[in-house]
């Protein structure tokens, strides 16, 4: 009896080490949900505050907003420098990332912690940002931290634990785990390799179960009935297509070009006076915000809840507003994600597009164009059609969903040929190459 049971753990996949670095691993993923979930909360609270509080005090906009913008752009640059940007660009550098002192520049738990403080406090501030590109970041730092403490052999280990991070903050931020997956496919690693697909499948099942034990089994933007015939269809899937799509690229085109650094004077000022670039962000964004009806802070999830589930009416202006507040909150250089934001911007548009279009369902409508926008944004279809099924509960649009993101996908393409994540990746690689070559310059003279 003894032999047998020591020859039962000979067994590679039943070694004490592989199960070991199994647990640890499953741990990982419970810690990226319970991240998840406390950047979640922090999220609606910072909300909250602020619309207390301008609910209270309209003009006290024009003070917190540019004020806390500063301030976080300090923070960002002087004590968590990493922490900048959405996060999916840097997750996506990270994998390609060779040093391992250069990863751990955005992969580390300093600069998750500034990650979840800084987006929160940007959501205090009526930022209009999301949690979702933050938390893909997180869970790739804390799975990137976690491959480093176990020193794990298997070549290619880190990469597959930086995908698996990144898939399972996604499926424990939208509670999606079909999108987590196919996120990981489509845009963090554009592969799906033998070796990699069950360290993504556990990671996302154990963060989605951990969510779901924590928080239940709800749906991020709530439930719709709308139904949309093939014979009627091909109107608003020709219009969320087109319009949408163009529109999401443009929005991409805006923020890639801030990003790259303007080529003139204006460009060169921001370059020198960041902070005070990031203050007039602050402060436009507050202009923006009064006209709006103070309806386009924050992350736009309850706006856009509202829209699907026919309980809340906006401006028609919404969409067109909420695209510029994300623009200005992206450019202004603090941390925070454009995937809530970028959804919100599609409901408003899709329900400008059903206004056009009588006797068309609005709650499908609105589906659509969230689908389009958010296709031409991060020129992702598949993701866009996933993700929004499942945080929708809604599986009758399925033709539609998917004419409607391969349209916007070209359309998007027209302004804007290179993929929103995957270029400001490049740049972030391309910086740290320069990072790199400097000593070996210094040294040759």
């Amino acid at each position: 009896m003894p032999r047998q049971i020591s020859r039962f753990f000979r067994y590679p996949e039943l070694s004490l080490k592989v199960i070991r670095h199994r647990f640890l691993f499953w741990s990982g993923a419970v810690a990226v949900a319970l991240a998840a979930m406390l950047i979640a909360k922090t999220s609606v609270l910072g909300n909250s505050l602020f619309a207390a509080t301008i609910k209270a005090h309209p003009f006290f906009a024009f003070i917190i907003t540019p004020a806390a913008f500063a301030g976080i752009l300090w923070l960002t640059r002087h004590v968590f420098a990493g922490a900048e940007g959405s996060g999916i660009p840097q997750a996506i550098a990270a994998l390609k990332i060779p040093v391992l002192a250069e990863r751990r520049t955005v992969l580390s738990m300093r600069v998750a912690i500034g990650k979840i403080l800084l987006t929160t406090l940007g959501l205090c501030a009526g930022a209009s940002i999301g949690r979702e590109g933050p938390t893909v970041q997180i869970g790739a730092a804390i799975m990137h931290t976690l491959g480093r403490w176990m020193r794990m052999p298997v070549r290619g280990s880190e990469q597959a634990l930086i995908v698996a991070g990144g898939a399972a903050g996604i499926s424990a931020a939208f509670n999606t785990p079909l999108a987590g997956i196919v996120f990981a496919i489509e845009e963090l690693s554009r592969s799906f390799e033998e070796r990699t697909n069950g360290t993504i499948l556990t990671a996302v099942i154990v963060a989605g179960i951990a969510s779901m034990a924590v928080l239940g089994n709800y749906t991020y933007f709530g439930h719709t009935n709308a139904t949309l015939g093939l014979a009627e269809a091909w109107r608003p899937v020709l219009a969320c297509g087109v319009g949408c799509g163009l529109l999401g690229g443009v929005f991409s085109r805006i923020l890639l070009t801030f990003s790259s650094g303007l080529s003139s004077r204006p460009g060169a000022w921001i370059g020198t006076h960041p902070i005070i670039f990031a203050a007039l962000c602050g402060l436009a964004l507050a202009a923006l915000g009064q006209f709006s009806g103070n309806t386009i802070y924050g992350t736009g999830y309850d706006e856009a809840r509202g829209m699907i589930e026919g309980t809340r009416t906006l401006p028609p202006s919404f969409g067109l507003m909420k695209l510029g507040a994300t623009i200005l909150s992206y450019i202004s250089g603090i941390p925070g994600g454009i995937f809530a934001p970028s959804l919100a911007v599609g409901a408003g548009l899709g329900a400008n597009i059903a206004n056009l279009l009588p006797g068309v369902p609005m709650g499908a409508v609105i589906i659509l164009g969230m689908v389009g926008y958010f296709t031409g944004v991060v020129q992702a279809p598949i993701t866009a059609i996933v993700i929004v099924m499942e945080m929708t509960d809604d599986q009758t649009l399925v033709i539609p969903l998917m004419a409607t993101a391969l349209i916007a996908l070209g359309a998007s393409r027209v302004v804007c040929p290179s993929p929103l994540y995957r270029t400001l990746a490049r740049s972030y690689m391309d910086r740290v190459v320069r990072r790199q070559s400097r000593p070996a310059i210094a040294g040759k003279v």
